[in-house]
C-alpha cells in the first residue's frame, strides 16, 4: 500500500514561463539563426541530462565561476549540436550573455494542482527531492507548493546527490515509510528513476513530450494525473 508520494522540482513540477525553448529560440533570432521553438526542445532535453549529471557529481554551486562558465559552454553546445547548429564559440558566448539577461519566472506546470489534489484527498504524504545547493523555500512558497509538501529533501540538507540512495532514503525516513510504501517521480531516467528503484522506491519518468520510448524498465507519464494509477 502506497503512503507517500515524492517529486522531483525542476521540470517535473515547475518549469520556466516563458518555455526555455521559446526564448532559445527568440535568443539564436537576435544573433542571426532561425530555429522553432519545437525544434529546441528535444535538443535542450538532451542537455538537461548532460547537467543533471554533472550536478550530481559535483554540484554547480561549489564550482568555480571559471569552471560554471566551461559547464554551461558545453550546456549550450549539446543544444547547438542537438539542433543542427553550428556550435561556434561567437555563437555560443552570445547565447550565454543573452541568457544572463533573460527575462523568465518559474510556475507549476498545469498538471500539478490536479495531481496533488488527488492525492491530498487519498491522505497521501506528499514530498520533494530535489538535488539543490540552496534553500528552496522561498521558490515553493512563490510557486505555491509549500503548503501541499510534507516532506522535503534536498542535497544541500543531506549532503547525497540524486541518485545515490542515501536521499532517498533521507526522504523516507521523514516520512516514516518503507520503500515499498513509497512512489517517485522525476523527468530524468538515471538520476531520478534508477535513483529511486535503487533505494527500493517505485520510480516514475514523467515525459510530457514522448522523448523516452526507448525507456522500457520503468513506467512512463505523459502528465502527472496518472500517478494515481500506481497507488
Amino acid at each position: 500500500m502506497i503512503k507517500a508520494v515524492f517529486f522531483d522540482l525542476y521540470n517535473t513540477l515547475v518549469g520556466y514561463d516563458p518555455p526555455r525553448e521559446e526564448t532559445q529560440a527568440r535568443i539564436l533570432k537576435e544573433l542571426g539563426v532561425e530555429a522553432t521553438p519545437q525544434s529546441l526542445l528535444r535538443p535542450i532535453i538532451a542537455a538537461d541530462e548532460f547537467i543533471y549529471k554533472e550536478h550530481a557529481r559535483y554540484p554547480i554551486g561549489k564550482r568555480s565561476k571559471e569552471e560554471t562558465v566551461e559547464l554551461y559552454t558545453e550546456y549550450h553546445g549539446i543544444i547547438l549540436k542537438e539542433a543542427g547548429i553550428e556550435a561556434s564559440w561567437e555563437l555560443i558566448t552570445g547565447i550565454l550573455k543573452k541568457w544572463l539577461k533573460a527575462d523568465y519566472k518559474m510556475v507549476l506546470f498545469d498538471d500539478v494542482v490536479p495531481t496533488l489534489t488527488q492525492l491530498k484527498e487519498r491522505e497521501l504524504i506528499i514530498g520533494l527531492i530535489s538535488n539543490v545547493d540552496r534553500d528552496i523555500t522561498p521558490l515553493c512558497q512563490q510557486v505555491g507548493l509549500a503548503d501541499w509538501l510534507g516532506v522535503v529533501v534536498t542535497s544541500q540538507e543531506v549532503g547525497f546527490n540524486k541518485p545515490m540512495p542515501q536521499i532517498f532514503r533521507a526522504a523516507m525516513r521523514k516520512a516514516k515509510v518503507r520503500p515499498i510504501e513509497a512512489l517517485y517521480v522525476g523527468d530524468q531516467h538515471q538520476i531520478d528513476v534508477v535513483g529511486a528503484n535503487g533505494a527500493g522506491m517505485l520510480g516514475l519518468l514523467i515525459d510530457r513530450n514522448g522523448f523516452y520510448e526507448d525507456i522500457t524498465d520503468a513506467p512512463r507519464l505523459s502528465s502527472l494525473t496518472q500517478v494515481v494509477e500506481y497507488l
